[in-house]
């Protein structure tokens, strides 16, 4: 099942009539089976679904998003094949090389969220590096999930918690819902308003789990190579056509 809009011609400016989300957040899914359709090998996908990424993020750019999250690569894809693997490392660092000036120009921070020591040495050098020349940017923080896992990213903010309890810097009266999400990669950040999935899969696979509790799901058929700044206007118009209630009522 998928969520498309239902006017049919929806432009940009439909859009800047109403209050945008703050934060969208992006399982770019669907770029083997896009390469498989068309006869090519998976890798050419993922190279497929780069462009795509930065189409994207020009697009948020230009609208004033303020925070995008893509998840480029998860703690279960190291199962795939090696060479699928090494490909999506190197498109990591190939994209940072080519975008990477131009990111910093437009005031974007390229901040990678995920258990990043278990990357290939190469690929943090240069995921490390484009976070220190742009951490000061402010005008779209990019989170990039890489080798994340939103059950990894829970267990982790329980562990530190837990030894700061056992230290004396917390005591466990403290604990709440705003002093866990600090100790979660997107601390400080507002949660997800929309969450999109193109390829039509209707699960969020292991994705932002604490930080998606209220999000707006909107899932499309077209896969992540074939989706556009205009799919994107219908995820958002259709957001904004949605009653948000975050689990109570509107007696209005």
């Amino acid at each position: 099942m998928a969520f498309f809009s239902r006017k049919v011609n929806i432009e940009k400016k439909d859009i800047l009539k109403k209050p945008l989300p703050k934060h969208i957040a992006i399982i770019m899914d669907g770029n083997g089976r896009w390469a498989t359709k068309r006869g090519l090998p998976r890798v050419a996908g993922h190279r497929a679904g780069v462009e795509s990424l930065k189409n994207i993020v020009e697009f948020c750019l230009e609208i004033n998003i303020p925070y995008l999250t893509v998840y480029a690569f998860s703690t279960e894809n190291w199962k795939r094949p090696r060479e699928e693997v090494n490909t999506l490392m190197n498109l990591m660092v190939e994209y940072i090389q080519k975008e990477l000036e131009i990111l910093d120009k437009n005031g974007v921070r390229i901040n990678p969220i995920g258990k990043l020591d278990d990357l290939p040495v190469y690929t943090l050098e240069y995921i490390t590096n484009a976070y220190l020349q742009t951490k000061n940017n402010n005008r779209l923080v990019l989170n990039v999930a890489l080798n994340y896992g939103g059950r990894a990213e829970i267990i982790q903010a329980v562990r530190m918690i837990s030894e700061n309890v056992k230290k004396g810097i917390l005591t466990i009266d403290e604990v709440n819902e705003n002093l866990f999400s600090q100790y979660l990669y997107t601390t400080n950040q507002p949660d997800p308003d929309l969450m999109i999935r193109p390829s039509g899969e209707m699960r969020i696979s292991n994705f932002l789990l604490w930080q998606l509790a209220y999000t707006e799901l909107w899932v499309t058929n077209v896969l992540w190579p074939d989706f556009k700044p205009h799919h994107l206007i219908k995820a958002i118009y259709d957001f904004q056509n949605r009653e948000r209630r975050f689990g109570g009522l509107n007696l209005n």
